[in-house]
C-alpha cells in the first residue's frame, strides 16, 4: 500500500526459474507490495513450482513475447498502481519506493538504467547497450518534444490503474519491442511522467535478447523504426496533459471557498 493505493508488481517470466523467487520476496520483503502478479509466458520447468512456494498470483499467456506477456499482466494486475519489473535478478525490489514516490503525480514513472554509478560490476549494461539506450531516447525526446528520457528499454516502470485501462486497448506490440510502443502511447496520451534512476544488476542466467550482440542490434533497428513510424502518424495530434489534481488540504479547503462578491462560504 502507498499513500492509500494498493501496489500490484508483475512479473514477466520465461527463463529465470532460477532468481524467480528470490524476487518475488524481495518486493514483498519492501511492504509496500500488497500484490505480485507473475505472468508465466511458456517459462521453463520448474517456474511454476518456485512461484508456487510465494504468495505471488500466477497467469499464463501463451502467445510467446515479451509485449504479451506485459498486456496481460496489466489486463490482470489488481492493484491502484501497476510496476512493471523483471524476475531476472537485474533490478533491486527496494527501488520501487523510487517510482512510487513520484506516482502521486505523475500518471507514468518510468526506469533509466543508464547511471553510471548505479550500474553495478558484472551488469550487462556495457558502452554498446548503454549509449545505444540513451541515444534512441533522445531521439524519442527530441521527436516527441519530451521530458528528460535517457533509456528506452528499462522494463521497471510504474503506470496507474486509469492510464493502464486507457492504453491497454491500444498496444498492439507483442515481441520485444513492446517497452517503446508503451512509452511513446504514454507520451502521446498526454499523461504527467517522469524518469528515474533504478539500479541495474548482473542478471541470473543468460538473457534470450540482450545476452547476443546481432539480436541486440535488430531490436535496436526495430525500434528506431517503431518511434519514427510512431511519430509519422501521430504529426498534428495535440497532446496536452490533464491538470494536475490540487493536494487534499487544498480540496478540503475549496469545498467551503468563498463566493465572490458575496463573503459567503459554498459548501
Amino acid at each position: 500500500m502507498w499513500n492509500g493505493k494498493t501496489v500490484s508488481v508483475i512479473l514477466m517470466t520465461y527463463a529465470e526459474r532460477a532468481s524467480i523467487r528470490r524476487t518475488i520476496e524481495g518486493f514483498f520483503a519492501t511492504g509496500v507490495v500488497d500484490e505480485v502478479l507473475v505472468v508465466n509466458n511458456n517459462a521453463e520447468p520448474g517456474t511454476t513450482e518456485e512461484v508456487a512456494a510465494t504468495p505471488a498470483r500466477q497467469v499464463f499467456e501463451p502467445r510467446q513475447g515479451y509485449g504479451w506477456a506485459s498486456r496481460r499482466g496489466l489486463r490482470e494486475a489488481s492493484g491502484d498502481l501497476l510496476v512493471l519489473a523483471e524476475p531476472d535478478g537485474t533490478f533491486l525490489p527496494a527501488d520501487i519506493v523510487k517510482l512510487l514516490a513520484y506516482s502521486d503525480d505523475c500518471d507514468a514513472v518510468f526506469g533509466t538504467r543508464t547511471t553510471r554509478e548505479l550500474i553495478w560490476s558484472g551488469a550487462n549494461m556495457g558502452a554498446f547497450l548503454k549509449w545505444g539506450n540513451w541515444a534512441v531516447a533522445k531521439v524519442v525526446e527530441a521527436l516527441f518534444n519530451t521530458s528528460h528520457l535517457s533509456d528506452v528499454g528499462c522494463t521497471y516502470k510504474l503506470l496507474s490503474r486509469p492510464l493502464a485501462e486507457r492504453l491497454n486497448p491500444e498496444l498492439k506490440i507483442g515481441g520485444s519491442q513492446f517497452g517503446p510502443e508503451l512509452m511513446l502511447r504514454t507520451i502521446t496520451s498526454g499523461a504527467r511522467f517522469v524518469e528515474v534512476p533504478v539500479n541495474y544488476l548482473p542478471r541470473v542466467g543468460q538473457s534470450a535478447v540482450t545476452g547476443d550482440l546481432r539480436k541486440t542490434i535488430v531490436l535496436g533497428c526495430q525500434m528506431v523504426g517503431l518511434i519514427l513510424a510512431y511519430r509519422l502518424a501521430t504529426l498534428g495530434r495535440n497532446r496536452k496533459p490533464p491538470p494536475p489534481m490540487p493536494p487534499v488540504d487544498q480540496q478540503a479547503q475549496g469545498a467551503a471557498a468563498v463566493v465572490p462578491g458575496t463573503g459567503e462560504a459554498t459548501l
